[in-house]
């Protein structure tokens, strides 16, 4: 946490990358395992990695998964679980996902267009909710940011949920998007890279440092 606002490193695929975000105050150490991504790790290789990993809560990214592949993650020992899905994804399913990992655990990303807003059937089943950039193909991942207004405005409207915003973060825009958009916690991802699935420790520190400057001003 830095200065009231929480951060989650996102595509991390090694452990001299987490253990970079951790020494930079990072809240939450996130791995991709949608086999779509650039930042993929499968199982087999964070089960490698966890007993080296830094003590930071640990969120397991994936895209509608099924209950035998949530299970597994579950398993894995992680704290968090962040679901990216379509809207159109039934009220069941969001409830057996949120049953099987429990509500408190649960970030949902629902593919959300400008404009729309967050279900409430998706707001019901998870405590967190993960704020995109909306494109028309894929999930995440864009480098382009997102509607902050609406953010803001959902935010307001609903908070017993603990908002998140990602999506084209970086150290030159974060301060406007925590102006624009009132978020207290972010996700960062490409914004802070060298490569796809390889943080860059320069633009990482400068992130922390653009997020104490935007926490503090005024």
């Amino acid at each position: 946490m830095i200065d009231g606002i929480r951060f989650k490193v996102c595509g991390l695929t090694s452990l001299v990358d987490a253990e970079f975000a951790d020494r930079c105050g990072a809240d939450c150490l996130g791995f991709i395992f949608h086999p779509q991504s650039p930042r993929h790790l499968t199982r087999e290789q964070f089960r490698a990695m966890a007993p080296r990993l830094p003590p930071r809560r640990k969120v397991a990214v994936s895209v509608e998964p099924s209950t035998e592949d949530l299970a597994a993650l579950r398993d894995a020992g992680f704290e968090y679980f962040q679901i990216h899905h379509r809207l159109e994804v039934p009220a069941p399913t969001l409830s057996a996902w949120s049953r099987l990992v429990g509500r408190e655990r649960l970030w949902l990303a629902p593919k959300l267009p400008p404009g729309v807003e967050v279900p409430a059937a998706v707001r019901a089943a998870a405590k967190f909710i993960l704020f995109d950039t909306y494109q028309v193909s894929g999930f995440g991942g864009s480098g382009q940011t997102g509607d902050w207004a609406g953010f803001a405005r959902q935010q307001a409207a609903h908070p017993d949920n603990v908002w998140i915003l990602a999506g084209g973060l970086n150290p030159e825009n974060v301060g406007a998007a925590l102006k624009a958009s009132g978020a207290r916690f972010v996700d960062v991802n490409s914004g802070v890279e060298a490569a796809p699935g390889v943080k860059d420790e320069t633009k990482l520190k400068r992130f922390v440092v653009a997020l104490h400057h935007a926490a503090t001003a005024g």
